[in-house]
């Protein structure tokens, strides 16, 4: 269910269960370790035949292909809406369809930015494009669990009504682990302090929306992910 949902990866017809999907959080981190599986596959097939800045544009197109561009979706609408008056005038740009000038160039300046590092990533390029992403899945398990949900209603509600202690425990042990298999105690470090730092980001926002929403869980995985890539790129040159 966790695949079906944060993926465009064919996992057959699962049935929906909102119990099921909600628990679903619990196996974020592996979701993102399978995601940064295949970007890591796409890199190193790509190197062997383009230069870097090539490769660089074959992850992002293949990142947003994965996802469905879902959380970069999510990510415009919560700088489009940061630029509201008031909480409740906030929620209403976020739920628009339509895309603002601000979203657009926030949108723009974070795919510049995943350019750019992916174009730099060389022997980094494999702890680090299974790294990112497991980290900012995990971060997102904490932003539900740790703040209110800003709607009545919602996807992010079934998650929010549904993730618990032990589905945050479990989110975060894997976190931890597979940050030190991959990148050992540096990598552990880098997750706990992204975790630490989704904390942060999601004080920040519950002051601005009243809670979050599934726009900011995407967000802050977005943030997050794009986090790691840079400080896990400065820590390896």
């Amino acid at each position: 269910m966790a695949v079906q949902n944060l993926t465009r990866l064919p996992v057959g017809n699962v049935p929906f269960d909102p119990v099921v999907f909600g628990r679903g959080t619990a196996f974020f981190p592996l979701v993102g370790l399978l995601v940064g599986g295949v970007l890591t596959g796409i890199y190193y097939g790509a190197i062997l035949l383009w230069p870097p800045p090539v490769a660089a544009a074959l992850l992002v197109g293949g990142g947003l292909l994965l996802t469905g561009g879902m959380h970069l979706d999510g990510f415009i609408d919560t700088v489009d809406g940061l630029g509201g008056e008031d909480a409740a005038r906030r929620l209403e740009i976020m739920r628009d369809s339509r895309v603002g000038a601000f979203g657009v160039m926030g949108g723009v300046c974070l795919l510049l930015l995943r350019f750019a590092l992916f174009s730099s990533l060389g022997a980094a390029a494999w702890p680090l494009l299974l790294l990112a992403p497991v980290v900012s899945r995990g971060g997102m398990v904490w932003a539900i669990f740790f703040f209110p949900y800003a709607r009545p209603q919602g996807q992010g509600r079934l998650y929010k009504d549904s993730t618990g202690r032990r589905e945050t425990a479990v989110a975060t042990l894997l976190v931890l682990a597979l940050s030190f298999l991959l990148a050992g105690p540096a990598g552990a470090v880098l997750a706990v302090v992204s975790l630490a730092i989704v904390l942060l980001l999601g004080f920040f926002f519950r002051r601005r929306l009243g809670g979050l929403t599934g726009d900011v869980y995407g967000a802050i995985n977005e943030l997050v992910e794009t986090g790691v890539l840079a400080v896990g790129l400065a820590i390896y040159r």
